[in-house]
């Protein structure tokens, strides 16, 4: 066999880089981490997941002060935010979870780490800061980065994406927030929430494109009913400088209708991701990539067998617990040789808007795209004894069935819905069929008993249908009905 410095090299310390090096080292694999930023934890840490959450959490505390009435206390006016303050509890929180992403606990495993930018000598080799560096298989996880659209004069004006919002110490009176996708839509909520007055542009004629219509438009109302204008079916055309204001032209029917200006403050830009692979000289290691990332096959191959890539660089989802399922399955076959292959029908996902919106398996959407026959059966919020008392009845939860109903998917729009469609997601993952949900003994008073309903609607059709009463009062000769509502 030949002799490599390294069983395993990765290239990236996000989600799944991490993942990744912390299974090689357990394993026995000599490993090796390259990062090319000073700190680990990738754009989920430091521009994504934790400081976006971070934001919506204290968003979501203003929320309800605002609210104190609705709750029979007291209403108290709303001072201006600091954002600067709120922005030192999000640096805070991140500065608190990197501790568990310190060189030092990857060495304790048994990971060399190196900072620096790497770039593909051949298959097996890098070169980092002039030396080379050969490894068995490599993992490349380098994530992704946002996509500024090409409108015309957007390079002359300044404007947030992802990575910047999170270093701003201004709450701006204005807010333009390009893109109706999960990223503009929790941030535009959050600003809204801090005080901003917040214009979404979309140019797809719903927000939050992959879902169900009927889900989009429960979250378009909430968001429009807080203050956020929506402007979907939309096209940025260009955009420049007023003083120090910024002006947008937009125009409606996807470009092709009327035009007007929008004027805001701030701009933040949230249109897309693309794959982090400048400068990795890819073509060296003869290894395919796109513009929309590294292909790969279910076992996180790409078109060179012992080189996997995983998250967001791959462009499937581009979600921190994909990346991290992606980074096991790469493990498994470059350490273990095992050909464990990924299997994306199980993996659901969630928008941390308020309501929250999850889902997993198919949808309408998918299922007609597939030729898939469904039926729908859906249970809301406002019959929920628990939501009642949240004060937060908004929202529904949708399963889909096939003729045999079997489950096919499930998406919640509600209060804590990143947290409901665990039972779904272990639901499909298990096996576990419909009927085991439905005769689980939820506790009372929860939010999970809606899972509960839902999911016994199909057998209280028939067990207290037409047929069984029929065949009860055969057998037992019931009498029926014993009142009857008055009509009219």
């Amino acid at each position: 066999m030949p002799n490599y410095d390294y069983d395993l090299g990765i290239i990236g310390g996000g989600a799944a880089g991490l993942t990744a090096a912390a299974g090689g080292a357990r394993f026995g694999a000599r490993t090796i981490l390259i990062e090319k930023s000073a700190k680990f934890g990738g754009d989920c840490l430091h521009f994504g997941c934790v400081p976006s959450k971070t934001l919506i959490r204290t968003a979501e505390v203003r929320s309800l002060m605002g609210r104190a009435k609705a709750f029979g206390l007291p209403g108290a006016p709303l001072p201006p935010v600091d954002l600067g303050a709120v922005m030192d509890r999000v640096k805070a929180v991140i500065d608190r979870i990197q501790q568990h992403d310190s060189p030092e606990r990857f060495c304790s495993l048994g990971a060399e780490i190196r900072f620096g930018e790497p770039r593909f000598l051949d298959d097996h080799a890098v070169e980092l800061d002039g030396k080379r560096i050969v490894a068995g298989n490599w993992i490349i996880a380098t994530g992704s980065g946002p996509v500024v659209p090409p409108i015309e004069g957007i390079s002359a004006v300044p404007y947030w994406t992802n990575e910047t919002v999170f270093s701003q110490r201004t709450l701006p009176s204005r807010l333009i927030v390009l893109g109706g996708g999960p990223i503009g839509l929790e941030i535009a909520q959050a600003f809204g929430r801090l005080g901003a007055r917040v214009t979404i542009v979309e140019f797809m004629d719903q927000i939050l494109g992959p879902e169900d219509a009927d889900l989009a438009d429960i979250l378009k109302n909430r968001l429009e009913s807080e203050g956020v204008r929506i402007h979907t079916g939309t096209k940025a055309i260009r955009v420049e400088r007023n003083g120090a204001a910024i002006r947008l032209t937009v125009a409606g029917a996807g470009g092709n209708g009327p035009s007007a200006v929008l004027e805001a403050d701030a701009l933040f830009v949230a249109t897309g991701r693309r794959p982090n692979i400048a400068g990795l000289a890819l073509d060296a290691a003869s290894v395919t990539f796109t513009p929309h990332g590294v292909p790969t096959d279910p076992r996180m191959r790409t078109n060179i067998r012992h080189i996997y890539a995983c998250g967001d660089v791959n462009g499937r989802l581009p979600f921190t617990h994909v990346a991290g399922y992606e980074a096991g399955i790469a493990l498994t076959n470059a350490v273990l040789h095992i050909p464990r292959k990924a299997d994306y029908d199980r993996i659901g996902w969630c928008t941390y808007t308020d309501p929250e919106v999850a889902s997993i398996g198919l949808n309408e959407k998918r299922a007609q795209k597939a030729g898939v026959e469904y039926r729908v059966i859906e249970e809301y919020f406002d019959q929920n004894d628990r939501a009642l008392a949240e004060g937060e009845p908004g929202g529904k939860i949708k399963l889909l069935l096939n003729p045999q109903e079997k489950f096919l998917g499930c998406q919640i729009i509600g209060h804590h819905a990143g947290e409901l469609i665990h039972e779904w997601v272990v639901m499909m993952n298990g096996g576990v069929k419909l009927s085991n949900m439905a005769g689980a003994v939820h506790i009372y008073p929860t939010l999970s008993e809606i899972s509960k309903r839902v999911s016994g609607r199909p057998f209280s059709e028939k067990l207290f249908g037409d047929k069984t009463k029929r065949i009860l009062k055969f057998l037992f000769n019931f009498k029926g009905r014993a009142c009857t509502p008055l009509e009219g």
